[in-house]
This record gives C-alpha cells, sequence and structure tokens, in this order.
C-alpha cells in the first residue's frame, strides 16, 4: 500500500519536474534571443514546417530562412529550435555578428569549431578534410597546402586552365548550332570538374568527354555525390543504412583509386629531383617536403585531393552559372562588360584570341585590368553565395557576442549558421538594391557609403576562409573573357524573360529583363539553380 502511494505521489511530481524542465528549455533559456513564439512540446519544429510548406518545396533552406527573419521584423540574428532533431541554432543576418563568429580568439585560435553536422559528409568529403578538421591537424593541412594556392602560383597555371576551356566553347558552338535546349549546370559542371583535376593534381580527368570515355575517378565521384542529392533531409541519408553503405562503398573505391594517382605522383615527384622534370600542381607541391609516404600522410592527401575536387569545380561552376544568367537579362552590365573586354583584349571576340594574349608574356597581368568582369563576379558571389558556415561550441565554454545594440548573448551549445544570402542582402547595408544585380556597386571607393568589407564573404572570412577563393576566381574571370562576347545565352523554363506584344524584351526601371517567373536555388550539398539552369545558346551578333 505505502508502494502505491509513493508511486501514485510521485507521479504528479514527476510530472512537474518535466513540465518545468520544459518550461526553461523550450521557454526560458534562451528567451532573450529574436524567435518565433515556441512550442513547449514542439519548440520551432511545428513554425518551421509551415514556413516550409508555404512556398516551392524545392526551394533551399535560406529562402524559408529569409522569411522568417521578415515575420520577425528583420532582427540580426534569431533563434531556432527544433530539438531534439537537431541543435538549436542561431541564424546570423549581420555581418558584425557573423565575423565574431568566424574570426580567431585566445580561445579558439583558429576560429570556433565547425559544425558537428558537416560530419554527414565524411564520405564525400574524408574524415581529415581541411573542411572538417580541428586544431592542429586543420593547421598543419592548411600550411601544407596553401603554397597551392598562393596568388602568384596560380597565375602560373593559366595555361593549364586554359587548355581545359577548348571542349567547352566547343560544346557552346554546337548548342548555338543546332539551337537545342541544354543544361548549362552540367556544361559548366564538367569543364570546372576538369580545370580542378588538372590544377589540383595534374591529371587529365576527362570530365567533358562522353560519360562512356570519362575516367573512372570522374563517374565515382558523380555517383556519390549525387547520393547526397536524392532526398531532402541530411539526416535521413545518415539514418538510412542502405545509403550509408552505399556511400561507403563509393567512397571506398574513389578512395583507392586517388591514393594510387597519389602514390604515382609521389613517384614522379621523387624522379624528378633528379631529372628536373617538375609538376607544379596543388598536389605535387603538397608532396615536396614530405620524405615517406605513411599511411596517415596518404589519407590525409586523398582527403584533401577529395575535397578540393568537391568545393573547387561545385563553386565556379555555380558561379558561371548564375553570372550568364543575370548578364542575359541586364543589357547594361552585358554591354559594359564586352566593352571593358574590347579594351583590353581587342575587338575580336574570338577565345582563341584572348587565349593567345593571355598565354603572351606578362598576359596574366591583364586580368588586374579586368575590373568590372571583377565587378561582375563579386556581385554574383553575392547574390548567390554557394554555402553559408556553421560553427559550434560546446555547452559551458562562456562564449558571448554582441549585438548591434550593445546586447550580449551567450552562445554555448547553439549551432550558430552564418547566413551569408542573408548577410548579403542586408538592407542596412546595400540599401534598397539589395535583391538586384548591381556590378556597379563594387566599383570606386563609395566613400562614406563604402560597403564594409566584412558584409562580403561568399568565402568566409578569418582563419578558416576558403584556401581556394583565388582560383576559382581567376576561372571565373577567365571564362567569362572568352565567353561574353561571343554568346548569347537564353533562359528557358524558370527565369525566363518576359516579352510584349511585339516579341521585345520588357525592361523593368532597374534596368533588367523581367522574368515570367523566378529562377530560384535548391540545396544539393550546395545551393544551385533548381533547373540546371536551361538555357539555349546562339552566337552574338556581328561575330561578337
Amino acid at each position: 500500500m505505502f508502494l502505491v502511494l509513493s508511486v501514485i505521489t510521485a507521479i504528479p511530481l514527476l510530472a512537474f519536474w518535466l513540465l518545468n524542465k520544459l518550461e526553461y528549455y523550450r521557454i526560458k533559456q534562451f528567451a532573450a534571443w529574436p524567435q518565433p513564439k515556441p512550442s513547449r512540446v514542439w519548440g520551432h519544429m511545428k513554425d518551421l514546417n509551415a514556413f516550409i510548406s508555404r512556398g516551392e518545396p524545392n526551394r533551399h533552406i535560406d529562402y524559408v530562412f529569409a522569411e522568417i527573419k521578415a515575420h520577425l521584423g528583420n532582427p540580426p540574428l534569431y533563434f531556432l529550435d527544433p530539438r531534439p532533431i537537431q541543435h538549436p541554432m542561431g541564424i546570423v543576418c549581420n555581418h558584425e555578428i557573423a565575423e565574431q563568429i568566424a574570426r580567431s580568439s585566445k580561445q579558439f585560435p583558429y576560429g570556433m569549431t565547425k559544425t558537428p553536422t558537416l560530419q554527414a559528409y565524411k564520405y564525400l568529403l574524408g574524415p581529415h578534410s581541411i573542411l572538417t578538421s580541428e586544431g592542429d591537424e586543420w593547421k598543419s593541412l592548411r600550411k601544407r597546402f596553401n603554397p597551392g594556392f598562393a596568388p602568384q602560383h596560380l597565375l602560373t597555371l593559366l595555361p593549364c586552365i586554359l587548355d581545359k576551356t577548348g571542349p567547352f566553347f566547343e560544346a557552346l558552338d554546337r548548342y548555338a548550332q543546332s539551337g537545342e535546349e541544354f543544361s548549362l549546370a552540367e556544361t559548366c559542371t564538367n569543364l570546372t570538374f576538369d580545370i580542378i583535376g588538372a590544377v589540383t593534381m595534374d591529371e587529365d580527368l576527362g570530365a567533358q568527354l562522353p560519360i562512356e570515355k570519362q575516367s573512372e575517378m570522374v563517374k565515382l565521384y558523380h555517383e556519390l555525390a549525387a547520393s547526397y542529392y536524392r532526398k531532402p533531409s541530411v539526416r535521413a541519408k545518415v539514418l538510412n543504412p542502405l545509403m550509408i553503405w552505399h556511400q561507403y562503398t563509393l567512397a571506398r573505391r574513389l578512395n583507392a583509386i586517388i591514393k594510387n594517382h597519389i602514390k604515382r605522383k609521389f613517384t614522379e615527384l621523387k624522379e624528378a629531383s633528379t631529372n628536373g622534370k617538375k609538376s607544379r600542381s596543388v598536389l605535387a607541391l603538397s608532396l615536396q617536403n614530405i620524405e615517406q609516404l605513411d599511411a596517415r600522410v596518404l589519407d590525409q592527401t586523398c582527403d584533401q585531393l577529395k575535397t578540393f575536387l568537391f568545393a573547387g569545380h561545385d563553386t565556379t561552376s555555380i558561379l558561371l552559372q548564375w553570372a550568364f544568367y543575370e548578364l542575359s537579362r541586364t543589357p547594361r552590365a552585358l554591354e559594359s562588360i564586352r566593352r571593358e573586354l574590347d579594351d583590353v583584349f581587342g575587338p575580336d571576340p574570338s577565345p582563341a584570341v584572348v587565349r593567345d594574349k593571355l598565354l603572351a608574356p606578362n598576359g596574366e597581368e591583364l586580368l588586374t585590368k579586368l575590373q568590372y568582369t571583377s565587378a561582375v563576379i563579386k556581385e554574383i558571389l553575392r547574390l548567390y553565395p554557394s554555402s553559408g558556415t556553421g560553427r559550434f561550441v560546446p555547452k559551458g565554454s562562456g562564449v558571448y557576442i554582441q549585438l548591434p545594440d550593445g546586447r550580449s548573448l551567450c552562445i554555448d551549445g547553439v549551432l550558430m549558421y552564418n547566413c551569408e544570402t542573408l548577410i548579403h542582402r542586408d538592407e542596412a547595408v546595400y540599401g534598397e538594391a539589395k535583391d538586384d544585380f548591381v556590378p556597379e556597386r563594387w566599383l570606386g571607393d563609395t566613400g562614406a557609403c563604402r560597403i564594409p568589407s566584412s558584409a562580403w564573404r561568399p568565402f568566409e572570412r578569418g582563419p578558416r576562409s576558403c584556401i581556394g577563393q583565388g582560383l576559382a576566381t581567376i576561372e571565373a574571370q577567365v571564362i567569362l573573357a572568352c565567353v561574353v562576347r561571343r554568346y548569347e545565352f537564353v533562359k528557358i523554363g524558370l527565369g525566363e524573360v518576359a516579352r510584349d506584344s511585339t516579341g521585345e524584351p520588357i525592361l523593368n526601371p532597374r534596368g533588367q529583363y523581367e522574368v515570367k517567373s523566378q529562377l530560384f536555388n535548391t540545396m544539393q550539398v550546395t545551393a544551385k539553380p533548381v533547373d540546371g539552369t536551361m538555357m539555349k545558346v546562339k552566337l552574338s551578333s556581328g561575330g561578337r
């Protein structure tokens, strides 16, 4: 009887304790943060699902975060509670806060710890990836691979980059002649994959060849990457044992091929020390001071090459797709970039002419004259960053960030997401034209209206900024210089230009053609145009 009474008494006490816990975790713990009204049971999961359900189901999560930000009155950051599905999240919308997250500090000399959610991509990147490694391992990797991405060294690789553009122009010529629709995403991705393979590994991957002629490395990589596209939820993939096994087996086969390549290049490098024939690839430079290729060095090198293949081809491909699209619907910008290229390379728009001038003695100096072209690249990266960054500090770390209004918030145990899409479209920085393609905003010193350097961060900032950002910029400069005067792109489907009753495109007050529907990004590990950027292309009039 006593036991029964004890249980009866304990039940309401336990319920009261649980309710107090819920009250703390859902309501009180992060009450100082801007946030939607939380549910004691669901946190913000129901609200988040409601926002997701309101729009295009395939849109990138950053668009959802933008809608929540607007709903909350545009705070500089806000809190979302998806527990227990995910860590509590802080969505960073302000560049000053983002800078605090990314910079080095006494407590975190190499920047705050990367988000644990990146482990979902361990087979794609490898367990020793420079993207996910921490502490001394990260420092050692960065030091070892930095020489291959040094600006002056990258300029010596111009012949290598230009050599891979030939098949790209041949493909565009075929599409121009046939008038058929094609996926610009596929065409650009194959090009940038070939370039990153040549630059990092001194290897012809054959990514622009028909699929049956592509290298086994390309086929395996694309199959592995595609395995991360098949479901909308990364967590769903992680919890699917068949998917995990599939990714594991693909990664093991890919690793074997890459490691054999590393061993071969290491042998060639040692032989070159006597015959004088030295490769200047990123891989070769990273192996220069390695005396013995032990298992750990081999594993680390393999994982970096996988990381460079992923990040190196993806970012530039996305950049090019959006650049060709925005230029195709912004006649003012297209005319400006063409005029600059005429001034720098002469009136002949042939890619062969541009190539010859870039490969001439001191030809790389011509890239420094491409001010408007660089502004186009910078504006595309502002509007369409391929990813943000997530950082996480454990509970009990005692880490605080300061808000623009002077208040401080503890971020212990919160997954902080620097949402570049929101930071790059902050009206307080970019004004009413924050959503518009305006390359001119980057030209010259605008004095009091100058854009803060921390408000542009597509490659992130601080010690963990992207090691390959210089390569991505040079690639984009070279390809744009060769393409934009010879070809004219016409978007098909999403983002297609609207026309009036006479068939002429309709120019809006912002100097862009109106579109029938909006082209938007979807989530495929990174942010990519949802439709593969379907296009038609034609040779520009007058030989341009």
